[in-house]
């Protein structure tokens, strides 16, 4: 039934039975007439009063036809979020333009899925302890997500906005020569195949140690990974990674609460006989502490038996997931060693709208990447002052590798005649800094900082310039400048997403505070204003 309907009647039958009344307060001052005489009267004023009832029921139906549309066009013009628009208007250091109705629409259903606010979606629940589960059978789990914490948060669409700059705009803010400080950055040949002669002898000891038979990692392979072997190592051949990987079969993941780029790793039956059995907790669980200290101490006993290299292990940082091995001769080379376990499971949810390579190397490529295996370093997540020692962070060095490997949308780009600047652009943006970071290095205040920041801003800028010709190897400068905006609204926002784990904040408070990053941002600033200056100091 109509609700309209049904209050316009019961409305009219209300007034019908007041009209009464009503005609006679309507006149106060009225004879007290016999009934008889009176019939007429009181018949003319209920008439009335139904007449004066109905033309106030349908005043009240048109008003909230009129609110009803109101409601209507109000839902249909979609608003972007304000804290999107204030964070894009300090981007772009202009407030944001205020858009019609008909444009805003137009703007979000141009947007991409992954870009619009998802609803909240179900966590993929791991059985219970002791609960069978049939292979393959769905999680029956309902249990909601809970609200992002600070390291979880996760960047508004649109905060990250780079303005557009011609190549006269570049020019203008002070002159500097790209060619000059890429040719200062260029490895040289020599120098890099006495380091590698010398690193390659000592890594193959070590590894030849570790797969002895009553070594706890005589399955361990070696993955080289880093800038060194990504082809975008600066300045000289100084800094070498090494992974030790190590398969670990019949694992489960489960979340660590505070951070979705951390995980406890719990083997889903004793394993019994196996040499990682004594790494294990109470729980089953894989404990990263443990199993760190027992590969640092196979480290340090076999590096006093390497006597033709003068090589020493560094003393242990704190949370710092590597063992550092550093060489004297002939010139000083550190080499991170870090332990590596590589699960045999499908990629973890959190990265399912990571990777966002669509556009730019595209989605079959996205697809044969992500049947890749990903690894779990001994990085313990933070908690306040403290470390949760059994947990193991996500790492997708492998794939990082591949990307920059085959970085074109075109396969044949670097590979040929045809060049573009992404490299170059990624070794000026890691030069820079570095030379930040050695110019202050008294103040303590860009220590937090680090080149896998800049790598990340990097891969979003590929992201948003997807194509081969926004790359072009003439226009290294404005290229180059694209990244430092990009790179700089990030430092505004407070606001720098993994980009393989989105919901993974790189700049949140509890990673870096607020002045360090200001601080940071006025010297990239001022470089970008004068030329860079630095990039000729030291």
């Amino acid at each position: 039934m109509d609700s309209g309907r049904g209050k316009k009647t019961r409305a009219s039958s209300k007034a019908g039975n007041a009209a009464p009344n009503a005609s006679a307060q309507g006149v106060p001052d009225a004879p007290t007439q016999p009934a008889a005489d009176t019939a007429p009267v009181a018949a003319a004023a209920l008439r009335a009063a139904r007449s004066k009832a109905g033309d106030r029921g349908a005043a009240r139906e048109s008003g909230r036809q009129r609110r009803s549309a109101q409601s209507l066009r109000e839902k249909t013009e979609v608003r972007a979020p304000r804290t999107c628009a204030k964070r894009a208007s300090l981007c772009a250091g202009a407030p944001a333009p205020q858009a019609s109705a008909a444009t805003v629409l137009t703007e979000r259903q141009s947007v991409p899925l992954e870009a619009q606010e998802p609803p909240e979606e179900p966590v993929a629940c791991l059985p219970k302890a002791g609960s069978r589960s049939r292979k393959g059978a769905r999680s029956s789990c309902t249990e909601q997500r809970p609200p992002l914490g600070p390291s979880k948060e996760l960047c508004p669409a649109g905060a990250v906005q780079v303005p557009n700059v011609s190549q006269s705009e570049v020019v203008a803010r002070g002159s500097w020569n790209s060619k000059e400080v890429l040719d200062k950055l260029r490895l040289k040949r020599d120098e890099i195949s006495v380091a590698a002669e010398i690193v390659n002898k000592v890594v193959d000891q070590l590894l030849q140690r570790l797969n002895r038979v009553e070594s706890e990692f005589k399955r361990a392979t070696l993955l080289n990974t880093g800038s060194y072997y990504e082809r975008v190592k600066i300045s000289a051949p100084d800094e070498f990674d090494v992974m030790f990987k190590l398969e670990v079969p019949r694992v489960t993941l489960e979340e660590y609460p505070q951070s979705d780029a951390h995980y406890f790793v719990k083997f889903k039956r004793n394993p019994q006989g196996s040499p990682l059995d004594q790494f294990l907790g109470p729980d089953r669980r894989l404990l990263a502490s443990k199993m760190l200290s027992k590969f640092r101490k196979i480290i340090t006993e076999e590096v006093k038996n390497i006597t033709d290299v003068d090589v020493a292990v560094e003393k242990k940082r704190r949370g710092c997931p590597a063992v550092t091995l550093i060489i004297t001769q002939p010139r000083e080379i550190s080499v991170d060693l870090i332990l590596a376990l590589q699960p045999n499971t499908s990629w973890p949810a959190c990265t399912q709208r990571g990777l966002p390579i669509d556009d730019w190397l595209g989605p079959k490529n996205r697809r044969e990447l992500r049947k890749k295996p990903f690894y779990l370093v001994p990085k313990h997540a933070k908690e306040g002052n403290s470390f949760q020692e059994e947990t193991w962070r996500l790492s997708f060095s492998n794939i990082e590798k591949d990307i920059l490997s085959d970085h074109g949308q075109n396969k044949l780009c670097c590979h040929n005649e045809q060049k573009c600047c992404r490299k170059d652009c990624l070794k000026l943006m890691k030069y820079l800094l570095e030379q930040l970071k050695k110019k202050f290095e008294n103040q303590k205040k860009l220590d937090k900082f680090c080149s896998y920041h800049v790598k990340t801003a990097f891969f979003h800028t590929c992201t948003k310039y997807p194509g081969d010709d926004k790359w072009d190897s003439k226009n290294v400068s404005v290229c180059f400048n694209n990244c430092v905006e990009y790179f700089l609204c990030c430092l505004r926002t407070e606001c720098l997403n993994h980009y393989f784990i989105p919901t993974v904040n790189l700049f949140s408070q509890d990673q870096i505070d607020k002045k360090s990053k200001d601080f940071l941002l006025e010297q990239i600033e001022y470089e970008r204003n004068n030329g860079y200056p630095v990039f000729s100091e030291f």
